[in-house]
């Protein structure tokens, strides 16, 4: 299973940006599908998670900006990042559940800058 993430990039602040991250290998069904984000000197947390049925859960921090989806027939997950803030800069990675195992893709920068 291999994941890529990609749509990252620099923004001003309040400005929007849509990671995806894409699914290949051999795989009947994904189960859980989530991001997470590492920012310079601080440990990587959690921002938002979707199970195989829509479920969502997101990181305080995020709820109202940012929006999790996924297209199943695509094995892709999506992050729609609206009203974005500088502290939101980081790399963010995703990551999916497939039959019992937990694999990660590379990152994708983002950089909310003035």
């Amino acid at each position: 299973v291999q994941l890529q993430a990609s749509g990252g990039g620099l923004v001003q602040p309040g400005g929007s940006l849509r990671l995806s991250c894409a699914a290949s290998g051999s795989i009947f069904s994904i189960n859980a599908m989530g991001w997470y984000r590492q920012a310079p000197g601080k440990q990587r947390e959690l921002v938002a998670v979707i199970s195989s049925g829509g479920s969502t859960n997101y990181a305080d921090s995020v709820k109202g900006r940012f929006t999790i989806s996924r297209d199943n027939t695509k094995k892709t997950a999506y992050l729609q990042m609206n009203s974005l803030k500088p502290e939101d800069t980081a790399v963010y990675s995703c990551s999916a559940r497939v039959y019992g195992v937990d694999y990660w893709g590379k990152g994708t920068q983002v950089t909310v800058s003035s």
